[in-house]
């Protein structure tokens, strides 16, 4: 009868204690009740975020996860740190399973939680400068995701083929975003190693310095070139006026930049990306240590024009590229 107590006793313990070791090394642990809860964080909401977001969600349902058996918590800050802060705070303390964020900012300030719930993030342009991995191979800080990284000399070497009389590219900024300020070296590096355009440069740190930082551009360039920036891309319709008014073109980082009427990209599918995450998440709750599960950038380019932008620049795309490029009207 001790013999049995004490087995009993012993897999009380295991059940207690597994779970929670489970869950601090990083290897999921079973939703109690059947069901998991995922927490997703946005810093702010367009179009591209959108996308991300509902990738991640409907590729979740795909692998068998339905309404019965994950829910999520989504969560806007609406452009506010402070408010980014209180919603990454809310999201450690809650009792998730996982927690997503999308682009940079989200996942720097969920990370800087060190929450127990680990962090699968979606769109981070440079995860290892963003301080949120140490490295791709080995996630090592309780996060793993996708990378979007920017192929800025695609974009410059498209610029040549459709719009050669181009000179002077203009870059606006914000300064505070790890990812914009990593895709502008880029493409300053292409730009000063090849000489093959000048350039000058707009910085903002608000919103509502991006309509004069447009317009200052717009008068001293020939096109302006956005990185992915989140700050940019909510206040993208000013620039877009400032830009068809004096008849320059835009390259932007994302499709829906070009779909909210920049002329041009080379970029990664936010449907997509967003889905690549989900099957990370898969991974990690059938077993997989987050460590073990590496940090990809995703580079399933696609090249995108906007007709309308075009027309307003009257520029003329050359054949061969509409026949291999998404148009959008």
């Amino acid at each position: 009868m001790k013999k049995i107590a004490l087995a009993l006793a012993l897999v009380v313990f295991l059940l207690a204690v597994f779970p929670f070791t489970a869950f601090a090394e990083g290897v999921s642990p079973k939703a109690g009740d059947g069901v998991y809860r995922v927490g997703i964080v946005q810093l702010l909401d367009n179009g591209a975020f959108a996308d991300m977001r509902q990738g991640f969600i409907s590729r979740m349902r795909e692998l068998g996860y339905g309404e019965d058996k994950m829910t999520f918590d989504y969560q806007n800050a609406q452009g506010d740190m402070s408010n980014l802060n209180s919603i990454c705070q809310n999201m450690a303390d809650a009792n998730l399973d996982l927690i997503v964020t999308i682009a940079t900012p989200p996942t720097q300030a969920m990370v800087n939680m060190e929450a127990e719930a680990p962090v699968f993030f979606i769109s981070v342009s440079n995860p290892v400068a963003a301080g949120v991995v140490t490295t791709m191979e080995k996630p090592d800080k309780n996060a793993t995701g996708t990378s979007n990284a920017i192929p800025v000399d695609e974009m410059f070497k498209l610029a040549e083929k459709v719009t050669p009389d181009v000179k002077t590219f203009g870059i606006l900024y914000n300064a505070g975003e790890v990812n914009s300020v990593s895709t502008v070296a880029a493409a300053k590096k292409y730009l000063t190693d090849t000489g093959k355009y000048a350039f000058k440069e707009a910085v903002v740190t608000a919103s509502s310095e991006v309509q004069q930082a447009a317009q200052a551009l717009a008068d001293s360039v020939d096109a302006i070139f956005v990185p992915n920036d989140s700050m940019i891309q909510s206040a993208l319709t000013q620039v877009v006026e400032i830009a068809n008014a004096a008849k320059i073109p835009i390259y932007g980082s994302s499709a829906v930049m070009v779909n909210t009427g920049a002329f041009a990209t080379i970029s990664i599918d936010d449907v997509t990306i967003g889905a690549r995450t989900a099957n990370m998440a898969d991974r990690y709750l059938k077993g997989e240590a987050v460590k073990d599960i590496p940090a990809v950038v995703i580079s399933d380019f696609v090249t995108l024009f906007n007709r309308s932008a075009a027309e307003a620049a009257s520029i003329e795309i050359p054949e061969e590229l509409l026949k291999n490029s998404v148009i959008v009207d």
